[in-house]
């Protein structure tokens, strides 16, 4: 049996999974293009390069109209302001997810209402956000997580029900589908992030799709400044200046161009991966609904039987680091996340709605079993290292399989390194 690398034996995996963003010729052509152009900015909106971008992404994800902005954070917030949600008004969201989603109505002057989430899906639960339901919610956001989706069906039936938005946060879910519709296209807007990590990166941006033409001209406005977008150019708003630079667009046009297969070989591979791991012990897929008729893989989930291993997933993370194999923990739950911390913003909403944010006494049980205990975190460069990618990472399983009986040990003697190493264990406002 061989031994751990983190115990002295030697890693699984020595080699780097492939880099990201992948880029050549195509990228420097197309920026340089735009540089000599002259037209570098956002303004006067859209430019042409913009133009271009939204038209090609609508295409892509099969409807809406695209409005490309500074990030992924500012497009959920723009849709609530022009969806008229604002002060005092509730804003369901999920406790599994990066800290933007529940930050984004805080910025509009709402209040996030966060929620638990599904065991089988870790996606925010539709009977959760039912209970949570009052006189003052007036949207829900949605958020498809690691190669999952939000049921739906079951989110659209209680928006309807009680007149609620639903902007979905389709950060992790670029081309994913629920029943052959694309994320972002369901709900009333759908808000995609650029960032460098993610599977259709600009460096930095978002965009928002928005099903109704009115809501667009709106969302247009309010990044452009206010000024108006209306056939008649009369309808002002109060804006900020969110435009896109012309140099972002130019790198998403390519970025557009490669998506297609990069995402067809990353679906491969997670096929690849659950037929290698059909039946391991101690490990879990997330339930793969049949109505999520296409997955998109920025990041994928395994979930790990704690007591069957021995540790919980900071620690079982921790040694597969050290076989070369790139795995975290994912987000900690939003009321113990140190990156979202209201009372430190100065907004006035959490000084005017204090008991929405007495974060001790809130409890999300599933959330927190996944943070801190059973998700197991990877990101999509496992995917498009081929077939040699996924079989590094089954091997660094099994080698964690035969040493199981080391884990716990291991958890105690690198228990200061486990919580220094891993980032998103530092993320906890409580230790666990």
């Amino acid at each position: 049996m061989p031994d751990l690398a983190l115990l002295g034996g030697q890693p699984v995996r020595t080699e780097p999974y492939p880099r990201w963003p992948v880029f050549d010729d195509a990228e420097v052509q197309s920026i340089t293009k735009t540089v000599l152009s002259g037209r570098w900015g956002g303004s006067p909106f859209p430019g042409p390069n913009t133009v271009e971008f939204s038209e090609k992404f609508s295409e892509l994800m099969g409807g809406g109209i695209a409005l490309p902005m500074i990030n992924g954070t500012i497009t959920m917030e723009v849709a609530l302001r022009a969806a008229g949600i604002g002060w005092g008004d509730e804003v369901i969201v999920p406790a599994y997810t990066f800290q933007a989603t529940a930050a984004a109505p805080m910025m509009a002057g709402a209040i996030p209402v966060i929620v638990d989430i599904s065991a089988d899906n870790y996606c925010i639960d539709p009977q959760e956000v039912e209970r949570a339901i009052t006189p003052k919610t007036k949207a829900i956001i949605p958020v498809h997580i690691a190669a999952r989706m939000t049921d739906m069906d079951a989110i659209m039936d209680i928006a309807k029900a009680h007149n609620l938005i639903v902007i979905e946060d389709a950060a992790h879910s670029h081309g994913a589908c629920w029943r052959d519709k694309c994320s972002g296209t369901i709900g009333d807007f759908g808000s995609f992030s650029l960032h460098s990590a993610k599977i259709i990166t600009t460096g930095e941006g978002g965009v928002l799709l928005c099903k109704d033409k009115n809501m667009a001209e709106r969302v247009a406005s309010l990044i452009d400044c206010g000024r108006p977008k209306d056939a008649n150019k009369q309808n002002f708003t109060m804006g900020e200046n969110y435009r896109w630079s012309e140099l972002h667009a130019a790198l998403g046009l390519v970025a557009l161009e490669r998506f297609p297969s990069q995402m067809d070989q990353r679906e491969e591979m997670a096929d690849y991966l659950e037929e290698s791991l059909n039946g391991f012990p101690g490990i879990r897929f997330l339930k793969r609904d049949p109505r999520l008729t296409r997955r998109s893989h920025y990041r994928y989930i395994i979930k790990i039987d704690p007591e069957h291993f021995g540790c919980n997933n900071a620690t079982f993370c921790y040694v597969l680091i050290a076989e070369g194999l790139p795995v975290d923990t994912g987000y900690p739950p939003m009321h113990r996340y140190n990156l979202f911390q209201p009372q430190l913003s100065k907004l006035p909403v959490p000084a005017a709605f204090p008991e929405y944010f007495d974060f001790d006494a809130m409890s999300f049980p599933v959330a927190e079993t996944a943070a801190e205990k059973e998700a197991v975190w990877m990101g999509e460069a496992i995917f498009r290292a081929g077939k040699k990618g996924i079989d590094d990472l089954v091997n660094g399983l099994l080698k964690l399989q035969q040493n199981r009986d080391k884990l716990p040990q291991i958890a105690v003697e690198f228990a200061d390194k486990i919580d220094a190493y891993n980032l998103p264990i530092q993320f906890l406002k409580k230790k666990v």
